[in-house]
């Protein structure tokens, strides 16, 4: 049976999945005779399109495209080019990490959890410096620590487990759910706060740099304490129209590099004669933030012209643009790291004591297998290695 499906809404399922059009050509040899309208599927054919471009079925009996958008507050640039039709992988990684939240809140009712005092503490008229003071008592989050650690990915680890510890759900993915195929694009999207009084949730583009990722997640940090929702492209320039964005930038950036121990770093390095380029990349190993953020925070120290900052900022963007990154690594830990360890902990502990189900579990963590929940909860010691499960 033939289905009459609107080309435009064909066109609109190609477009937003981010595949190229020559890849579902191999897997759909009849597609363009779909989208000029020569030809239709069949319902199977259909239901086979819709699972490979991640629409969900219903949208195909539409008479023209949907007109979709973030179901959370968009705080990205105006021209983020992504902005006007955002991807498939952008918004069900959204509906994901909201259905985990919706999980979460009622395992903390149950399971007694406090309130997270913080969200919502901060108002905009705060103090950049205040704030970003109290987020870092709150989280034990000391530069004089960073500085020991030998690297960025040290560095992030930390910072992540801090704001787990203070009781903020914290996940960190560079493609959907664990979808290898998936891939997130950090120029669409840098992270989002999903505010909530009980489970606080941030999520960070894990395809960006590990020194990006720490900007993130100081950035989805402001929103929490503001005790807003927002869906955000960080940009470190400030150069954007909205006001909670740039207070948010400014917070993160005085979060990771304090004015005061940046000027105390500079005027050591200025005394050794230490050339700009070369000072920026001491300050940023020394502080594990990236180049960006030295940048700007100098600019902001008034060591830096506004003509030299901005070329100084373009050329490290190319640069940057020019580096690859890689995932991978351990299974277990980096399913941890995706769903965010609090988060896996919850779920895990509830299926054995019997508070959820296996298969609950599994669609919640992404994992197909029981064996591999099992195998998980022994790597967490939620149960121990050598005893039944």
């Amino acid at each position: 049976m033939k289905v009459a499906v609107a080309p435009s809404v064909l066109r609109w399922a190609c477009e937003r999945c981010g595949l190229e059009q020559a890849a579902l050509v191999r897997r759909f040899p009849k597609l363009e005779q779909w989208l000029s309208g020569e030809a239709a599927p069949t319902l199977k054919q259909l239901e086979a399109f819709a699972r490979a471009t991640y629409t969900p079925i219903g949208f195909f009996f539409l008479a023209a495209p949907p007109e979709e958008q973030p179901p959370i507050p968009d705080f990205r640039a105006p021209d983020n080019p992504f902005r006007q039709r955002p991807s498939a992988n952008l918004l069900d990684t959204i509906y994901l990490c909201q259905q985990r939240q919706e999980w979460y809140r009622e395992f903390a009712l149950v399971t007694a959890e406090p309130e997270r005092s913080f969200v919502g503490s901060a108002r905009l008229d705060d103090k950049v410096v205040d704030v970003a003071a109290r987020i870092r008592e709150t989280l034990h989050f000391s530069v004089a620590e960073r500085r020991q650690l030998s690297s960025w990915t040290e560095a992030l680890r930390l910072f992540i487990e801090q704001a787990d510890a203070a009781g903020i759900l914290v996940m960190i993915n560079g493609v959907v759910g664990n979808n290898a195929h998936r891939k997130l694009n950090p120029a669409e999207f840098r992270g989002f706060a999903l505010a909530d009084p009980v489970a606080p949730l941030i999520f960070i583009n894990g395809a960006d740099t590990k020194a990006g990722q720490m900007f993130t997640l100081a950035h989805e940090l402001a929103h929490i304490w503001l005790g807003e929702t927002a869906l955000s492209d960080a940009d470190i320039t400030g150069e954007t129209t909205y006001r909670v964005e740039q207070w948010c930038n400014a917070v993160a950036a005085e979060l990771l590099a304090p004015l005061d121990a940046l000027r105390q770093s500079l005027r050591r390095l200025e005394f050794e004669r230490v050339p700009l380029r070369e000072a920026v990349d001491r300050l940023a190993r020394d502080f594990k933030v990236s180049r960006l953020v030295i940048l700007r925070r100098l600019y902001d120290a008034g060591a830096m012209s506004d003509l030299q900052f901005h070329a100084e900022y373009e050329q490290e963007l190319r640069r940057l643009s020019e580096l690859t990154q890689r995932s991978g690594g351990h299974f277990y830990a980096t399913t941890t790291a995706r769903a965010g360890k609090r988060f896996t902990r919850a779920v895990l502990t509830a299926v054995w004591e019997g508070r959820a189900s296996f298969t609950e579990a599994c669609r919640l963590l992404g994992i197909k297998q029981h064996t591999t929940l099992e195998r998980l909860s022994r790597e967490l010691e939620i149960i121990p290695n050598g005893l039944p499960a």
